[in-house]
């Protein structure tokens, strides 16, 4: 068995609750552990990672943060689901919209994680994986989504690796924000096609709710009060998915 603690979480199995929300920021996770969970404890702080668990309508739920960028979440996911006991981890983010149909402050829901990151080479496998959400988290997450009335969009997400790309001279409608955008696929992250490919391997379930912060195609971006209550919306749906479970 693996031991703990990791190099990078220094806590015990029972220190996590069985589905953990993992915002990329690490005092995001610090702000749902104050507002929304009650008795909230620091479970883990290393290299300012915070992590806690609480209490959410009385089911136990933990927060920690990824860091940015697939590297840092595969460590950190791997980790919660290998060594940790941890059951389901919900991205909780941000998205750069890539359709016109999808407003700022809309909240996407990732089915599948298109990525240009070779962390599937990781895996040795002879072709292309296809990193999908669980639909046990889907499912139960749509539905609350509609309970709670908020506008969702459920779909392909772009994990990149990339996010000051060097496009100089690069035509318009050859952008990678125009061809993936002609592929259907909803917004841009960085994290969810790592998480998504984790989970597979390991037999866990994964889902990365995202809210549209900016838009690629119009130039929209939110400030950051607005981002505040859009994040809020988000938060508690992904709360009321974990509970529901």
């Amino acid at each position: 068995m693996a031991q703990y603690p990791t190099p990078h979480i220094n806590a015990a199995p029972e220190d996590f609750a069985k589905t953990v929300l993992m915002p990329g920021d690490p005092l995001r996770a610090k702000f749902i552990a104050e507002n929304f969970l009650e008795n909230a404890r620091l479970v883990n702080n290393v290299r300012g990672i915070q992590g806690y668990t609480g209490t959410y309508k009385g089911v136990p739920v933990s927060v920690m943060a990824s860091g940015m960028g697939m590297p840092s979440i595969g460590i950190y996911s791997y980790e919660l689901f290998s060594i940790f006991g941890v059951e389901n981890i919900i991205r909780v983010g941000s998205a750069g919209g890539m359709q016109e149909g999808i407003k700022v402050r809309d909240i996407v829901l990732g089915m599948g994680a298109c990525t240009d990151s070779n962390y599937a080479s990781n895996f040795r496998l002879n072709g292309t994986f296809a990193p999908i959400a669980s639909y046990k988290l889907l499912s139960t997450c749509v539905q609350r989504a509609g309970e709670l009335g908020l506008t969702y969009h459920v779909g392909n997400l772009l994990s990149s690796d990339v996010f000051y790309g060097d496009f100089e001279g690069v035509a318009e409608n050859d952008l990678p924000s125009k061809k993936w955008g002609k592929m259907g696929v909803m917004a841009v992250e960085m994290e969810a096609a790592a998480l998504y490919m984790n989970a597979s391997r390991l037999g866990k379930n994964a889902l990365a709710i995202c809210t549209v912060s900016d838009h690629l195609l119009t130039g929209e971006a939110t400030s950051a009060e607005e981002r505040q209550s859009s994040f809020t919306q988000m938060i508690t749906l992904a709360l009321e998915t974990a509970i529901s479970l």
